[in-house]
């Protein structure tokens, strides 16, 4: 089954602050999503939050996702359909840049509090139900982009110049 490319990128970024939410701002403590990822099969990759509009799930291999130090790490294989390539070419032009997700907070998973006069929410521990791709991020720092072929091999080739620089680097 041929795809339209690959997506990757972060849907949640730990320790950065959301834009205001209606008289809050949230953040993402590192370990948020651990439950989540723990039985992930049917965590949903969307477009705009439409359940209409389906880009993968883990479940079915299109969508892995991991936590890294950073954040909330992930991969989509994108489906061979017209809103998935009309998003590929968006994501390729940065036209869309960010990410979102959808889910639950179980009982004691948020912490709220003021801070600088802010009123401040602290996701500890969410159920993750789906990450979408969005041209309106809540989240500022979230980023996608679109995986090619000819990407990977020039950060493979200045990584591997990197490395010898610093290897020269160590030897002054």
């Amino acid at each position: 089954m041929d795809s339209p490319g690959k997506l990757w990128g972060y849907a949640a970024i730990y320790n950065s602050p959301s834009q205001d939410l209606g008289g809050f701002v949230e953040q993402i403590l590192p370990g948020a999503f651990n439950r989540s990822l723990e039985k992930p099969a049917n965590i949903r990759a969307l477009l705009e939050h439409d359940p209409q509009r389906l880009l993968g799930r883990v479940g079915s291999g299109t969508l892995t996702l991991h936590e890294e130090w950073k954040g909330l790490y992930f991969e989509l294989s994108l489906p061979d359909t017209s809103y998935a390539r009309d998003l590929g070419v968006l994501v390729e032009r940065r036209d869309i840049a960010g990410c979102s997700f959808g889910f639950r907070v179980p009982e004691g998973g948020d912490h709220w509090e003021v801070r600088s006069g802010q009123l401040m929410r602290d996701l500890v521990n969410v159920q993750l139900e789906e990450i979408t791709i969005t041209s309106n991020p809540a989240y500022l720092d979230t980023t996608v982009a679109k995986r090619s072929m000819d990407l990977w091999r020039k950060k493979e080739y200045f990584e591997s110049i990197g490395h010898h620089v610093l290897a020269l680097e160590a030897y002054k």
